[in-house]
């Protein structure tokens, strides 16, 4: 039950960001906010301030914004409606609501690092048979701390500097007990399938892990820096990730998940601490923001493609011609939702314990 409402507070808090980003610059831009709901479904609260009716939902997968004469329909060119102002201002709106769902995600990963998190360090747990690691005399239990004169502290470092070596030795100096030994080590060649499901060339020496972590910490100007580049990898990643999905180069069962998969994360994270539930809250809120800025219509990208096809065709599309593809991409995004949906009870297992609970009941 603590589950359910940490992951009912992570939603609630990603998505009331976000619209408050699209309230914040209507306000400053003069444009008046009719609603602000968090939620959809029968109103459980709702009071109205000012021109604008503040309401929370049954349904919180999900929120909006209403503002005045954002629709040909009830537009009458009043200075405080949404379509008096320009493409520009208007895409500015628009873009708030993913800026600050990545404002948030940054200032998660900010407080990740001060706070810290688990690392693995690089202590050998396993020496493979066969491989290079294992003729030059590398024991489970062995620290390594040097790498080709580099001093190293975490297995991502190790496993990163391996990967791209293209010699066929690599110096290491290891930690055995309290001795020091340094060690010439083979590399072998090997074609691995990578995160984006791409195949890549690699070198490995033939160890694992053995799964000690330390925790890492950093000060509060260093962990704006390491916040930031979090941040770029995992927009960057997940834009290429996209990519070789539409291109069939990445299984979309495999890589996409929705609400059913996000609370066993979520899970998960409560029971690792306060770290991994901000880590999780971090990338949630940044996928947000990429998923929204995908120029598709109905999203938020869509919406400013289409200001920026205004914009260069000085008028806007028919409204006969937008009504056409703002259904056809709600109906794509409701098929995908049920399709993601479906996949997320396969993939957990929800589906076996549905058969099991039926199969013992007797009729």
């Amino acid at each position: 039950m603590f589950s359910v409402l940490i992951f009912i507070l992570i939603l609630s808090v990603m998505i009331l960001v976000h619209e408050f980003g699209h309230f914040m610059q209507a306000r400053a831009l003069g444009i008046r906010v009719e609603k602000f709901s968090l939620g959809f479904g029968p109103k459980l609260f709702s009071f109205k301030r000012g021109f604008t009716e503040w309401s929370i939902c049954l349904f919180a997968f999900g929120g909006y914004v209403k503002l005045s004469g954002d629709n040909r329909e009830e537009y009458k060119g009043k200075d405080y409606e949404f379509l008096t102002h320009s493409p520009f201002e208007r895409a500015r709106v628009i873009f708030a609501g993913p800026f600050l769902n990545y404002a948030l995600a940054f200032l998660c990963f900010w407080l990740v690092n001060i706070v810290g998190y688990p690392n693995l360090t690089t202590r050998v747990g396993e020496v493979m048979a066969g491989y290079p690691a294992e003729k030059s005399g590398i024991l489970k239990g062995d620290l390594i701390i040097n790498v080709d004169g580099k001093e190293i502290k975490y297995w991502q470092e190790l496993q990163e500097i391996v990967y791209k070596k293209n010699t066929p030795k690599i110096d290491l100096t290891i930690l055995r007990g309290k001795e020091k030994i340094s060690l010439s080590v083979g590399l072998r060649q090997e074609v691995v399938t990578n995160i984006l499901g791409a195949k890549q060339r690699v070198s490995r020496m033939g160890i694992r892990a053995l799964g000690e972590t330390v925790l890492v910490k950093h000060n509060i100007y260093e962990a704006l820096w390491f916040a930031g580049k979090r941040i770029w990898d995992l927009t960057a990643i997940t834009y290429m990730a996209i990519g070789r999905m539409l291109t069939g180069g990445l299984s979309v069962r495999e890589s996409v998940t929705g609400p059913l998969g996000m609370f066993y994360v979520t899970s998960s994270a409560v029971s690792l601490g306060v770290s991994a539930v901000l880590h999780f809250m971090a990338i949630l809120s940044a996928s947000l923001a990429i998923f929204n800025l995908l120029p598709f219509p109905v999203l938020d990208g869509g919406h400013i493609f289409f200001l920026f096809l205004e914009k260069l065709r000085g008028r806007h599309l028919t409204q006969r011609v937008e009504e056409m593809i703002n259904q056809t991409a709600v109906t794509v995004l409701i098929g995908l939702a049920i399709l993601v949906f479906l996949n997320d009870l396969s993939r957990f297992g929800i589906w076996d314990k549905i058969f099991e609970a039926v199969s013992k009941i007797k009729w």
